[in-house]
């Protein structure tokens, strides 16, 4: 590399008013924004946020501060948790009619099937809350009994039928690998409240053992072409939540801070002469990890947490790294005013002994996730929190492999699956969309994952056709670039 010949490259005519120009535009967009009442009204209180909103941000009042999604990674069945479909145990071992599959594309898994025999949930379902909300309260007891503030929406559907551009896309809006996550939109556009807490926080919890567990990739929680300040920071379950945090012995906090200060120094030197926007990042990375010294040990110790809460979120929670110490710690995040909390759930692939390993992975997610929402109602935080479930497809009502009516197996199915939100902006108590008795296609008011996306920046206070980012010539936009909308229906 050629610093001299690089510096020489920025400071030509053309670089000048590409980079200056642009970041003068943004001062006057801000100074615009700024006239806006509700600018107005935070403008003083982002000085001294260490993660500031952008100016003009949030575009209207938002009813949601703070988001903790829940994902169940490799694809949920719905029709064993939250599709009730009591016809099919008419359909018992009968193939799938031909006018039902439709011709859909399958996965290379059942493509060679002769046979798709319809394969009935073989779990109770009651309906439960003042909503009368059907559920599955075998897999589900104690979230069954929170059903009324619950939004549940079986008609969501997704391009992709295998795992990973799936996954992508139900975390980047898009297939193609490369895009920020809705986390890193998120602390783009709205920053963080808490000063000593990054704004994106990522768990990846404990699952069961013989569940097929599917690869996690860290584009799930990265800021693609956004500044890397803004990647989920994934706490670790077992040892250090973040490796390297801890002083080593020998160094004390007012040696690392005199450190930290000298390189701040010629880093910020850096940044002025070179304008390297990564400069930037390790200098505000350096001092929020200085920061977190002091308040990840304080956050992951629940010692200070009642008995009475312990016992809530069940005996797990006092195993680190479980489903259950992670729901906790999530609380406990967005009550210190971090922004995005996601915990990505593994081992819901179930292609052939799906009734036990399901049930594994509820017994893991249930009574955390329950205790959850009450947790956050009881302390006022869940009307300004938002709580998302849901996984990256569905799965197929005919079975994979053998059949029988206690063991079955399901295949990869994006044309409908289920998700929910609950808190803040969210009407809880409704069911919304609908599909046939078969839980195969949708026959009423579908929802794309991007408008789940858009619903979810509509209830943090964006419009998401307003929220983009040039890269490449485009106005980049977590929803993409065809026609979304916010699914008002489930709003409060």
């Amino acid at each position: 590399m050629n610093d001299i010949f690089d510096l020489q490259m920025r400071l030509n005519r053309r670089n000048f008013f590409g980079s200056n120009g642009l970041r003068f535009g943004g001062l006057t967009a801000g100074l615009l924004a700024t006239q806006l009442p509700f600018a107005k009204a935070i403008a003083n209180e982002n000085a001294t946020q260490v993660h500031p909103p952008l100016a003009g941000y949030p575009h209207f009042q938002p009813k949601a501060k703070s988001i903790i999604y829940l994902h169940m990674n490799g694809g949920p069945s719905q029709i064993d948790t939250w599709d009730y479909k009591p016809v099919l145990q008419e359909y018992y071992d009968k193939d799938l009619p031909p006018s039902v599959q439709g011709g859909q594309r399958l996965s290379t898994m059942t493509s060679g099937q002769t046979r798709f025999p319809v394969a009935p949930s073989k779990f109770k379902y009651e309906q439960k809350g003042a909503c009368g909300m059907w559920t599955n309260v075998d897999l589900f007891p104690y979230l069954s009994e929170v059903v009324d503030d619950i939004a549940l929406v079986r008609s969501v559907n997704t391009n992709a039928i295998n795992h990973d551009p799936a996954c992508t896309f139900v975390m980047t809006g898009s297939e193609i690998p490369g895009k920020p996550s809705i986390g890193s939109w998120l602390a783009y556009g709205l920053g963080s409240e808490s000063n000593d807490l990054p704004a994106f926080v990522v768990f990846t919890p404990k699952f069961p053992e013989d569940s097929n567990g599917q690869a996690l990739f860290s584009r799930m929680w990265a800021s693609g072409f956004l500044p890397t300040r803004l990647n989920g920071v994934a706490l670790r379950g077992s040892g250090d939540p973040v490796l390297y945090l801890p002083n080593p012995s020998g160094v004390s906090r007012d040696d690392r801070r005199l450190m930290l200060d000298t390189l701040q120094a010629l880093n910020r030197g850096a940044q002025s002469e070179f304008g390297d926007p990564e400069t930037s990042t390790r200098i505000s990375q350096y001092e929020m990890a200085f920061r977190m010294q002091s308040s990840v040990p304080e956050l992951t110790n629940i010692d200070s947490e009642t008995a009475e809460t312990l016992e809530m979120y069940g005996p797990a929670v006092r195993d680190p790294g479980s489903f259950a110490h992670s729901a906790l710690l999530a609380r406990k995040l967005v009550e210190r005013g971090v922004r995005v909390v996601q915990l990505l759930h593994r081992g819901w692939d179930q292609h052939g002994d799906l009734p036990r390993q399901i049930g594994n992975q509820c017994k893991q997610i249930d009574q955390p996730i329950a205790a959850l929402l009450k947790d956050l109602k009881r302390r006022g935080l869940l009307n300004d929190t938002l709580v998302v479930w849901g996984g990256e497809f569905g799965r197929t009502v005919y079975s994979q492999g053998g059949l029988s009516k206690d063991n079955y197996g399901r295949d990869h199915h994006p044309r409908n699956f289920c998700m929910w939100m609950a808190g803040g902006g969210i009407k809880g108590g409704i069911s919304y969309g609908e599909t046939d008795d078969f839980s195969y296609n949708i026959v009423k008011d579908p929802v794309n994952i991007n408008d789940i996306n858009a619903t979810i920046l509509h209830c943090m206070g964006i419009d998401h056709e307003r929220f983009a980012y040039k890269f490449q010539g485009l106005d980049q936009r977590l929803t993409g670039v065809e026609k979304q909308r916010v699914v008002t229906e489930l709003l409060a």
